[in-house]
């Protein structure tokens, strides 16, 4: 997949290594329909085939980041369009959790239902201020979807978890950050070069360790003690003979900045 067009609902782009998914919808504020759901499954693939990428932006045009699904699509056919949106949604969530190179949501404006779920699958959040969260399902009479029943109790905490889905409250950025539901706020104006400087950092990072981290806390939850060391001796030991290890180890001790290669 390349660069995506100006008018695609999800626009898809390579800056150097760093990748981007932006949703693109603003007239609707990102509302999610087949289309672009269809386009989110693509990029997922794309990212997973893509070795070179170290970081990944998910970002929103226009005002908001995603407002939740379309309900004017849902309206006119529910359980089809419904259908139509989580197969494709879910697919790609799955991916882009699973893939080595850390994911950043870049936050602003609404984000709301199904925009809350892909940022909760992101592995970094960032909020601009003014930023609002809703989780909204309750409100328009369904429960949710997107990884957020998933995500919400192991961020958040189960009673937490539980007022948010039930009471359909809206919170802002500050709370969010409380919550752990994002980890920094920012001005709105800087928000984009705030976004640009962590993905920068990121991908100078040593990509191998990265992605076995993501795996080793990713993968914790569900683990007992014994079977969670047992992972973390076997990524430990597989870092430790790489290319990459050599050169961290090699520049503490020079102290100079290292140069990871992902070998």
């Amino acid at each position: 997949m390349s660069e995506s067009s100006a008018s695609a609902p999800l626009r898809y782009w390579r800056d150097g290594a760093i990748a981007h998914l932006r949703f693109n919808r603003p007239g609707v504020l990102n509302a999610i329909d087949a289309a672009t759901a269809q386009a989110f499954l693509a990029a997922c693939r794309t990212l997973a085939a893509d070795g070179e990428v170290r970081a990944v932006v998910v970002s929103g045009e226009g005002r908001a980041f995603i407002a939740g699904g379309d309900l004017a699509e849902m309206r006119r056919n529910p359980v089809e369009a419904a259908r139509a949106l989580i197969g494709p949604l879910h697919e790609g969530i799955v991916l882009l959790a699973a893939l080595d190179a850390p994911v950043i949501a870049s936050l602003h404006g609404a984000v709301a239902g199904g925009g809350l779920g892909v940022a909760l699958a992101c592995d970094l959040a960032i909020a601009a201020e003014g930023t609002r969260f809703n989780l909204a399902y309750v409100n328009v009479g369904t429960s949710s979807d997107c990884s957020t029943s998933w995500a919400l109790p192991r961020l958040v905490g189960l009673r937490k978890a539980l007022e948010i889905a039930l009471l359909g409250e809206t919170f802002d950025a500050q709370e969010a950050l409380r919550l752990g539901i994002v980890n920094r706020v920012v001005p709105a104006a800087d928000l984009a070069a705030e976004t640009e400087k962590l993905a920068r950092r990121l991908t100078e990072g040593p990509p191998l360790a990265l992605g076995r981290l993501k795996r080793l806390m990713r993968q914790s939850l569900n683990r007992e003690l014994p079977a969670q060391l047992e992972a973390e001796a076997e990524g430990f030991l597989a870092c430790a003979g790489t290319e990459d290890f050599a050169e961290g180890v090699g520049a503490f001790f020079e102290k100079r900045a290292p140069r990871y290669r992902g070998r």
